[in-house]
């Protein structure tokens, strides 16, 4: 009986290892990585890619960091605070030129890794509210995100430009808060900039019915898209509960990156894991949004040079890489 509980025992160990063995040795290293605000996206990618790389990656670990999202990764990964991150590409294409909103310093140090997913522009109100236009919540009450993400950088940028930021209430709340402060009564809109279907909206949605504003008729008219690298999309009917018909948006390019200094080794195999076939389908079950990630995507829409590990991988996936995106010091 002992002989064969041990043999049992052994059995299962032996399963185990394999289910979650490391494919290859690795550098020993420990690297953060930024993620976003709670309830958003960027989270569940930050901690799909902290979960996965390292069970892969013998010497590895990862730590997953909460950050205000995309424009305060760009500033992070820049200064060393993070090894990785999770940004928009407009924001750190903005950045490495100084122009990121109040801030003219140069975050130059960023380099792309891999497109994970389109981000489109939310703009959620109650179903039965006279809002028709995002024009139409001058002097309202609108939660745009944390401070410094990138949701709240994107809105700014297409208020002001439609002519209404100046007579706007911007409420500076995180996804999940502005959900609650919705549903409360407490604010008339919110806006989230992610991939869908976003937690947050389906939370605000079971206790109060909503409806999408077609931002995206306002940005054709307005000639927002000749003013920022933003592309039309549209979030089909039935995304979300009561959603009756598409929505009419836009979107930026989400993209995992790195710093340039950070060791090649160690972003070679991390980018090899995370898009290995394996990688793949974890990040895919993380979240739905990353079914948009493939070796046929790869480094799509990517605003500044790849890091020199990362074009090491998409060399040996044959993958031609341009020459504004090929490595530099």
């Amino acid at each position: 009986m002992r002989k064969s509980s041990l043999l049992l025992l052994f059995a299962a160990f032996t399963l185990c290892f394999s289910l979650f063995a490391a494919d290859g040795q690795a550098k020993s290293a420990f690297v953060s990585i930024g993620g976003g605000p709670t309830g958003g996206t960027f989270n569940y990618f930050a901690n799909g890619i902290s979960i996965f790389a390292p069970k892969q990656l013998d010497g590895i670990r990862m730590s997953p960091e909460g950050s205000g999202g995309s424009v305060e990764n760009v500033r992070r990964v820049h200064s060393g605070d993070f090894d990785f991150g999770i940004s928009y590409a407009v924001d750190i294409g903005l950045g490495a030129e100084g122009k990121l909103p109040q801030d003219e310093k140069v975050y130059d140090k960023v380099r792309c890794i891999g497109y994970l997913y389109g981000a489109p522009a939310q703009l959620v109100v109650r179903a039965d509210s006279d809002y028709k236009s995002a024009m139409d919540l001058k002097g309202k009450r609108v939660a745009v995100g944390n401070a410094g993400s990138g949701a709240a950088t994107s809105a700014e940028r297409f208020f002001r430009h439609i002519g209404v930021w100046e007579n706007f209430n911007p409420q500076f709340l995180g996804y999940s808060t502005a959900a609650s402060a919705f549903q409360d009564g407490k604010i008339e809109a919110f806006w989230v900039l992610v991939g869908y279907p976003n937690a947050s909206v389906i939370e605000a949605a079971t206790q109060t019915r909503i409806r999408l504003i077609d931002v995206g008729v306002d940005a054709e008219k307005t000639g927002f898209y000749d003013a920022y690298a933003y592309a039309p999309t549209t979030i089909p009917a039935g995304t979300y509960p009561d959603q009756e018909k598409d929505c009419h948006t836009f979107q930026d390019s989400t993209l995992l990156t790195t710093r340039a200094d950070v060791d090649d080794e160690i972003v070679y195999n991390i980018t090899r894991v995370i898009w290995s076939e394996k990688g793949l389908e974890f990040m895919r079950q993380a979240h739905g949004a990353a079914k948009e990630m493939s070796l046929e995507n790869n480094f799509k829409n990517a605003s500044r040079p790849l890091a020199k590990g990362a074009a090491k991988f998409w060399n040996e996936k044959g993958r031609q890489i341009p020459p504004e995106l090929k490595p530099v010091d």
